[in-house]
């Protein structure tokens, strides 16, 4: 009979489920299903029913299970990577209170500065937590459900994080992990403990509504009964601790030794890295998380990637082959046509009120080919806006790791390694935040049955470079890249001004409601 590891990635768009054999090391099985943004939300919102995270998941599930020929037995343990940083709020009962606010979500921009004028400023605040509260992060969604929805708020019982609410519905406890946990500028990241001050700012109960923190070595629970029968597996399967979507990706790209960068181009983009001790950034535009291997993972965080280069897509009604097609048809810096990405706005740089701004639209540029490859290398000077400051603190480039829908793109990896100015390569596993769920869970089951195994001795196993996805930089694109980062940057630093006075004329205020279950 074969050991089969599940790994679990529920993210923004969709939830994904692969199934891993480890006799073989090979994944033998995966399977997708897609979840939806609720419409109609004020600027800036963005929100979710959890309950399409519980469908989505038994989806995708079975669709694995079945590509596999998996029998229930097979399956020994499930991790769970889950989009970091969303608010699930249940009440006694364990029962969702309101759709969850996510990570994208903009519009607690306020509640960002009223906590950190609580604790003291920015510079207090990162004293504290080793994080500025961003309005990506949960704590700041927590204090707008206190000030906007008071009765949702005298309901709440339990905070929740994405991937903490399906491991709370596969195994019946609530608890959170030192990874995810880090997010949610709640948790000061040296000392692996909530903040009394960051918790009092919000609320004085508020620590009663937080679950136990736990190692991320440690099982989550086990597989209950009545979830167990919905998905057609054994009861008492394993759950790790799981993580967040890039805790989880920095295993699956086997970044977890010091030295490995791991750059994820999905919706958003992350780039980060490991590290023995916390990577606390002064001026708080690097993420200083925990990772969900016991120790710490410097990241950066842009808003805006493929949601950029999908809209553009769509927008010219191309197929992503004529899409990279037409971008590779324009000439490197699309003759000046420079895209600032802040299309849902943005958090690194912290331009909450941001939009999208193409700019040096003329004649000779406006075409596709033109907006096609303005939109690839625009995002990726947004990213590497924040990797310039990552190296500052001493993370210093070699190699990147790249994984995410824009690494599947030749053209796209060949302008990650120019803007980067180091080599990119990609990895034979592309899902990568699945894929370290899976290897997470099966480093946590070998734990219990009493072997002594780090998770490198895994990942060095299990993780293997695709070495027909290296790309090397082109010194001479590589100079010209730095040129409009320059011109990107004094962009937007520009027109932070102009965002704000944008988001006040176009803001419609929607009548407070507490009744959407």
């Amino acid at each position: 009979m074969r050991t089969l590891i599940l790994g679990i990635d529920s993210g923004t768009q969709s939830t994904k489920a692969l199934l891993l054999d480890v006799a073989k090391k090979r994944v033998v099985g995966t399977g997708s299903a897609p979840h939806c943004l609720l419409p109609g939300l004020p600027p800036g919102a963005k929100e979710q029913r959890p309950e399409t995270w519980r469908v989505a998941t038994t989806k995708a599930i079975k669709a694995a299970m079945k590509a596999a020929r998996a029998k229930p037995a097979e399956v020994r343990a499930i991790g769970v990577s889950g989009q970091q940083h969303g608010f699930v709020p249940l009440d006694a009962q364990g029962q969702v209170i309101r759709p969850a606010k996510l990570w994208c979500d903009t519009s607690t921009a306020e509640e960002c500065d009223a906590i950190m004028s609580a604790l003291g400023g920015l510079e207090a605040t990162i004293g504290a937590l080793g994080n500025a509260v961003l309005p990506g992060f949960t704590a700041s969604k927590i204090l707008w459900l206190k000030r906007h929805e008071p009765r949702n708020f005298a309901r709440l019982s339990t905070i929740l994080l994405p991937h903490d609410y399906l491991n709370f519905w596969l195994t019946g406890r609530a608890v959170m992990e030192y990874g995810d946990a880090s997010g949610t500028a709640l948790l000061d990241v040296r000392t692996r403990r909530w903040c009394a001050k960051a918790l009092e700012a919000i609320d004085p109960d508020l620590v009663s509504k937080l679950p136990p923190l736990h190692r991320s070595d440690e099982p989550a629970g086990t597989l209950q009964a009545s979830t167990a029968k919905a998905l057609g597996l054994n009861p008492g399967v394993l759950v790790s601790a799981g993580g967040g979507d890039n805790m989880m990706g920095a295993i699956g790209t086997g970044n977890t030794r010091p030295g490995v960068i791991t750059a994820s181009f999905g919706t958003s983009g992350t780039i980060y890295a490991c590290a023995q001790n916390p990577v606390v950034d002064p001026r708080g535009e690097i993420a200083a998380f925990c990772d969900s291997t016991n120790r710490w993972l410097p990241l950066l965080c842009t808003m805006n990637v493929t949601v950029a280069t999908e809209m553009v897509r769509n927008d010219f009604g191309m197929s992503h082959e004529a899409f990279e097609k037409a971008a590779a048809a324009a000439p490197a810096g699309s003759d000046g046509l420079l895209l600032l990405p802040y299309l849902e706005g943005e958090r690194t740089p912290n331009v909450p009120s941001g939009t999208g701004v193409f700019f040096g639209v003329a004649p000779r540029t406006f075409s596709a080919p033109h907006f096609a490859r303005a939109a690839i290398e625009g995002v990726t000077l947004g990213m590497n806006y924040g990797l310039r400051r990552l190296t500052e603190l001493g993370v210093k480039p070699a190699q990147m790791r790249a994984t995410g829908g824009g690494a599947n793109s030749r053209l796209w990896r060949q302008v990650m390694a120019d803007v980067f100015d180091a080599e990119v390569v990609t990895l034979k596993v592309g899902e990568g935040a699945a894929y370290g769920a899976a290897l997470q869970a099966f480093w946590c089951w070998r734990l219990q049955r009493g072997e002594k195994v780090s998770i490198a001795e895994i990942t060095d196993a299990f993780v293997a470079l695709d070495r027909k996805g290296i790309a090397q930089p082109n010194k001479a694109r590589v100079a010209h890249y730095r040129e409009l980062q320059a011109l990107q940057d004094e962009l937007s630093r520009s027109l932070r001004g102009a965002f704000d006075t944008h988001r006040a004329l176009v803001t419609v205020r929607k009548p407070v409601s507490s009744s959407r279950h």
